[in-house]
């Protein structure tokens, strides 16, 4: 990892920001020759290999290749090129590449529907795409109406044919303001919207944390979260700022993190609270995790359960009674709470063996936000009443690609709405509590479907997961924002060693009401390769409910779904 000196060297380097990040590290000095990026081998270079590792020259010689295949295709600063794959290190190949052009890379996620893909390339005015082979169909049958200049793959970007002359002007100067990336939101209400961010937004929260002490969990990092958003890519960037290396995952599945934590050995991992879920699924004793210090998730809250299961890996530094640094059992759990738009986890719990602050807590806002929970009006709400949660931060999306309406319509009270329901209590700490989509207006009170699953997660041990979704009559609008009611049903992923509860339903609602939380009308088992999915590995809610209230339109009945 880095010293002293070289922290102070980036800290004053006023032009360093998220798009020049490896051009600056060449300005400092650094050697050539040490490895920083690690890649799981399904992306083709340049030379038709597929290598393990890229060294800080490789990397270099790569993006200056694409970089000057772009820049012989006509492509110029500030000019939005989309990029779909499945790999991982394909989007960060191209990030680098675009943005050292001054050009805006526009990521798609490789798990889009293909007829949501194209209109989403259509919305952002690209000017040309690439993608790896398995996308190629998706856009180029196309590439007249979407209006692309050009559609290629890695295989059309070989260094023997492909390498020009770059622009006087490479690397590309970029002002604080300048857009660099383009990604999007998951996408669970629909069309993703797209989210672009500038040279600082989108490396101002990593540059704050450099500033701060930096432990030796950050000594070795791999990054599970989907290749096409924003946080893989930062994180990368810190990384490489770091001297830390870099493994980019391309898989989210559980199972495939926990072999390239085998593999790999990292110190820190960074994904999403859906991975840890099913990481937390699998037998992990039967792994060799002892490398991992820290854990650290953005997006979604996770689950107590999921956390708990995870910091028993593991050891990590801490300060002993005689104030002496030692070793410990057990790694740390960081919980965040972000999304796209905020370009980085606005709020930070952390969670270490024999300590407890759960309950949906994610802590107070990061020193350079703001958040509050507001009412319908955009007035603050105090201590111990549920709102919407809005948030003010130098790391926040200048807002939707060609879309300032939709953007302008989730600012309330000066704040910008996360879409989330929460509260705070008096020590200034908050509480998610549900998307308000997904919150369920019951006859027997308000459901918040995250804290519900959160706390059958926590009594009911022989749960893996569950889902909480609504089932409202046609025409009947039930969240937060409706004024009808539905029927609320849990989901179940029961443990393959579990003893079958008789009645699961009583069961689960035993659970809520020792804690004062509305019952459920129904509660029934369900397959893990059931739960619908987005492309970011969020459970779609909206589409579980619909093929939910089919199942129950088709004559199944509760009870006999649950046998």
């Amino acid at each position: 990892m880095i010293t002293k000196k070289e922290r102070a060297q980036i800290s004053e380097d006023a032009a360093l920001g998220a798009g020049n990040v490896i051009h600056r590290l060449k300005a400092y000095g650094r050697p050539l020759d040490e490895q920083v990026l690690w890649t799981d081998t399904i992306w083709q270079a340049p030379d038709g290999g597929h290598p393990e590792v890229l060294t800080l020259g490789e990397l270099h010689e790569v993006v200056a290749t694409y970089a000057a295949w772009y820049h012989a295709h006509g492509v110029r600063p500030r000019d939005p090129v989309a990029i779909q794959t499945y790999s991982s290190t394909e989007f960060a190949i191209n990030f680098l590449a675009l943005t050292s052009l001054g050009a805006i890379p526009s990521f798609v996620n490789g798990n889009l529907r293909p007829e949501i893909a194209r209109e989403y390339v259509r919305r952002q005015g690209a000017v040309g795409a690439v993608t790896d082979q398995a996308h190629h169909p998706v856009m180029a049958p196309h590439q007249a109406e979407l209006g692309l200049g050009f559609c290629a793959t890695a295989a059309d970007i070989r260094a023997d044919t492909a390498r020009g002359p770059l622009p006087a002007a490479y690397p590309y100067a970029h002002h604080p303001t300048d857009p660099i990336i383009i990604s999007h939101s998951s996408g669970t209400t629909g069309m993703p919207k797209a989210v672009p961010h500038t040279h600082e937004t989108l490396l101002y929260a990593q540059l704050h944390r450099l500033k701060l002490s930096v432990g030796s969990s950050m000594g070795r990092l791999l990054v599970a979260m989907p290749g096409s958003h924003n946080a893989s890519i930062s994180v990368m960037l810190f990384g490489f700022l770091l001297r830390s290396p870099v493994l980019l995952l391309s898989s989210q599945r559980g199972v495939d993190v926990l072999d390239a934590m085998e593999s790999f050995r990292p110190t820190t991992v960074f994904a999403f609270a859906g991975t840890y879920g099913e990481m937390a699924a699998q037998d992990l004793a039967a792994r060799d995790l002892s490398s991992v210090e820290a854990w650290y998730n953005t997006g979604d809250a996770a689950h107590e359960a999921h956390i708990r299961a995870l910091i028993a890996q593991g050891s990590h530094d801490t300060v002993g009674r005689d104030l002496k640094r030692c070793r410990v059992p057990g790694s740390v759990f960081t919980d965040g709470l972000g999304s796209s738009e905020t370009g980085y986890s606005l709020f930070h719990n952390g969670h270490k063996p024999g300590r407890s602050s759960f309950s949906r807590c994610v802590g107070k806002p990061m020193s350079f936000a703001e958040a509050a929970v507001l009412s319908e009006d955009g007035t603050p709400l105090p201590p111990g009443e549920v709102g919407r949660l809005g948030v003010r931060s130098p790391t926040l999306t200048p807002g939707y690609w060609n879309d300032s309406l939709t953007f302008h319509r989730l600012r309330l009270g000066g704040y910008w709405l996360t879409g989330d329901l929460s509260y705070r209590d008096e020590d200034g700490n908050f509480y998610h509590l549900d998307r308000a989509p997904d919150a369920i207006r019951t006859a027997a009170g308000l459901v918040f479907s995250t804290r519900t699953e959160e706390l059958l997660l926590r009594e009911l041990p022989e749960l893996d997961d569950c889902t909480v979704v609504a089932v409202a009559p046609e025409g009947v609008r039930a969240d937060w924002d409706g004024d009808g009611t539905a029927d609320a049903y849990v989901l179940l992923q029961v443990r393959p060693d579990a003893t079958d509860a008789d009645d699961w339903t009583a069961k689960v609602n035993r659970a809520l009401t020792a804690e004062g939380f509305p019952p459920l009308t129904g509660a029934l088992r369900m397959d893990a390769n059931d739960v619908v999915k987005g492309a970011t590995g969020k459970v779609l809610k909206r589409e579980m409910r619909e093929r939910f209230r089919a199942r129950l339109a088709g004559g199944r009945a509760p009870g006999e779904a649950a046998r």
